[in-house]
């Protein structure tokens, strides 16, 4: 028995999270869920967040079954059609390489300006691709009515420390009350580098934004993403602004006027 001085003692909360995800798994799973039994406050922790997550599947089961958004199916073609249209230009790029290193002094030059233009496209994608998925996600949970988000507003301080844990560092939730925008809540969402946070923010007249947030890795050339300007993205399903500061990536996204946007990404940036 996980005893100190014949108190039970408490069972990290991150070791609970591992259990109910099913990330503990043989030996480690059986003495932890020793250390369990031992431990009621705990068993009602896990209970509760087992009973959350069997309630939430049960909410979505019958959208598995229904056709993807429209919106989310044209995000996902345009996707696509710009990775070809890259992967095309690298292949036409190798081809000129080759033929100007017939040519001495020019292909030179010519490798110059591809490494050039490469190394911008090598910066960019990450923090692009990342941008692309928070409009997906924008896309997806903000017609919802009923289940916009996961952790509502009115407990905004379990969601902070909820979603810093999974994310692996302390989060922020900026104030928007001044342009008019409240929280309505938010909710964890998977990505290519990890987890990703999504907030979601309201109106007086219904319209919503999101503030998505996640780890942004440097690209496969190993070009350094800690920190990019501004950005602004106008070929996903809502156009948005986002940047990458320190590794980390946001986005702020929206059926916005651009103007509109880049003063709420301003006053986000300000406020993280």
């Amino acid at each position: 028995m996980d005893t100190r001085g014949g108190i039970t003692a408490p069972i990290p909360e991150d070791e609970l999270h591992a259990l109910v995800d099913g990330r503990v798994e043989g030996e480690a799973a059986t003495a932890l869920e020793r250390r369990l039994a031992a431990n009621p406050a705990a068993q009602a922790t896990v209970g509760a967040w087992r009973a959350q997550r069997e309630s939430l599947r049960s909410l979505y089961a019958d959208v598995k079954a229904q056709p993807a958004p429209a919106s989310l199916v044209a995000a996902a073609e345009r996707a696509a059609q710009a990775h070809g249209q890259a992967s095309q230009w690298w292949r036409w790029g190798g081809i000129a390489a080759s033929v100007l290193l017939a040519f001495g002094l020019g292909w030179v030059s010519g490798q110059w300006r591809i490494g050039a233009e490469g190394a911008a496209m090598a910066r960019l994608e990450p923090a692009r691709q990342f941008a692309q998925q928070a409009a997906v996600a924008h896309a997806v949970f903000q017609p919802e009515v009923r289940h916009p988000v996961e952790v509502a507003a009115a407990q905004q301080e379990h969601l902070v420390q909820w979603l810093s844990k999974r994310l692996g560092r302390p989060l922020k939730v900026p104030v928007l009350s001044a342009q008019g925008y409240d929280l309505v809540g938010g909710r964890l969402l998977p990505g290519d580098d990890g987890a990703r946070a999504q907030f979601m923010y309201q109106n007086g007249a219904g319209q919503r934004i999101t503030l998505y947030v996640g780890a942004v890795k440097a690209g496969a050339a190993g070009v350094d993403t800690r920190e990019t300007a501004f950005r602004f993205l106008s070929d996903g399903p809502v156009p948005g602004f986002y940047w990458v500061d320190q590794g980390f990536g946001y986005a702020i996204t929206g059926p916005l006027p651009r103007a509109a946007l880049q003063d709420l990404a301003t006053v986000v940036y300000k406020q993280l």
